[in-house]
């Protein structure tokens, strides 16, 4: 995908705004589990209180002494992460696990009721540890000689941080996953949303190559307004490109009378032996020939970049010309060699191929010393002689209409006219030096053509 695509572009903002979604996903799915797994701890811990309490007995003087400890290895352990201790009446009972530490709550509020909901406390522990502590308090004994005793149970952050970290450990790749085949899916998505703008390029090229005449109407409605308005705009250039071909055609007929009734003056002239005035007008008149050819081969150059290009056969068409120009009058034998496959279609009318190829075949006629080669270059026309070929200085003067020998007849319009036709599409001409020292002309087609 190119810097500027719309789908690299498109995919590029969804890719963001999915790593951004899945971002704010995976820190609210991590304050949830926090905060979750630190009720699941209280609850936990909390259990172990009442089953303390349940195991608690006050003995001679309200001495508590407990029948029997919670079963856990860590409570056994020391520093093992999980700890309880149980003060009133004067004594402190705790588990192996507290060894010699013990812990330091804070007094109870005031009107605290025995048995209510548990308090929740953050304690330091043993070895500058952080606990999440439960705090109960209870009484014991004989009704009127009830003694409190509060049961503290307390577990180390550390050991709640390390299951964050675990889940941690198993989220973020479990997101990047998720996001790259989001990011998969959404540029599929992109691909598939944007087949009906690769199917429209498909058919502007085909109108352009003149393979169709409009664009295809099975489009989605969203893009069926474009395809109408330019359906429309092909309609119209075809329709301004023929007005455009027909007034040329009428304008070359209107003309064509003045100009001939100018030659007949002449002629009238000279065989009235007035030789220089007869000369003169025949000037005149062959200059505003060579202009009026030069017009039209203007107006047809300006009609030739419509929208749809029809492509020609070049060789069926070099045949007919090679024909032609075989009749003419020549002082040698000429081998027309035409190296161009069957198939072989150049972008432009047929009238505008038969003028431009008809003028660079007659141009390397005259100057060929025997033998005159039309082939192909991709998707380009080459037509060599092997002439005298021509100085690279010469080669924009001849393209501008001008002569370059005043032997060979000619009006010197040809190769200027077929240069015109050519610009006219986004063609060029090119005049190169030969293999065999005569002249090279390249007829490139319009880029994409």
């Amino acid at each position: 995908m190119r810097r500027g695509s719309l789908r690299l572009r498109l995919v590029g903002a969804a890719a963001a705004l999915i790593v951004l979604a899945l971002v704010l996903a995976g820190a609210g799915l991590l304050v949830i589990f926090e905060r979750e797994l630190a009720a699941r701890a209280t609850d936990d811990l909390d259990r172990t209180a009442k089953f303390i309490a349940a195991q608690l007995e006050p003995g001679p003087e309200g001495r508590p002494r407990l029948l029997q400890e919670p079963a856990d290895l860590r409570l056994a352990t020391a520093y093992g992460g999980l700890y309880w201790q149980v003060e009133g009446g004067g004594t402190l009972l705790r588990s192996r696990s507290l060894w010699d530490a013990q812990l330091q709550p804070p007094a109870f509020p005031p009107g605290v009721v025995q048995g209510a909901e548990p308090e929740v406390l953050t304690l330091a522990g043993p070895e500058r540890s952080r606990l999440l502590a439960v705090r109960r308090a209870v009484a014991l004994g004989r009704r009127g000689a009830e003694v409190d005793y509060a049961i503290l149970v307390a577990i180390d952050r550390r050991d709640l941080a390390a299951s964050r970290d675990s889940f941690l450990a198993m989220l973020v790749p479990s997101l990047a996953g998720l996001g790259l085949v989001l990011v998969l899916a959404m540029a599929a998505f992109v691909h598939r949303a944007m087949l009906p703008f690769r199917a429209l390029g498909r058919d502007l090229r085909a109108v352009e190559a003149g393979q169709r005449a409009t664009l295809s109407g099975a489009v989605p409605d969203e893009v069926r307004p474009v395809v109408e308005a330019l359906n429309r705009l092909v309609t119209l250039q075809e329709r301004a490109v023929g007005r455009a071909r027909m007034q040329a055609g009428d304008m070359a007929h209107g003309l064509k009378t003045p100009l001939a009734v100018l030659g007949a003056l002449a002629r009238r002239l000279r065989a009235e032996n007035r030789a220089a005035e007869a000369a003169e007008v025949e000037e005149q008149v062959q200059a505003m020939a060579r202009q009026v050819d030069r017009a039209l081969a203007r107006a047809r150059a300006g009609g030739g970049a419509a929208l749809r290009r029809h492509g020609t056969p070049v060789r069926p068409l070099a045949h007919k010309l090679v024909s032609v120009l075989q009749r003419l009058p020549a002082d040698r034998a000429i081998d027309w060699r035409l190296e161009v496959a069957p198939d072989f279609t150049f972008p432009a009318e047929e009238g505008d191929l038969t003028e431009m190829l008809g003028n660079v075949l007659d141009n390397a006629r005259k100057w060929a010393g025997g033998v005159v080669r039309l082939a192909t270059e991709g998707g380009a026309l080459v037509v060599e002689d092997d002439g005298p070929g021509l100085a690279p200085d010469l080669a924009d003067s001849i393209t501008r209409g001008q002569r370059w020998d005043e032997s060979r007849p000619g009006t010197g319009f040809g190769l200027a006219i077929t240069r015109d036709l050519l610009e006219g599409s986004g063609g060029a001409l090119q005049l190169q030096r030969a293999a065999s020292g005569g002249l090279r002309v390249l007829l490139q087609p319009a880029a994409g053509a």
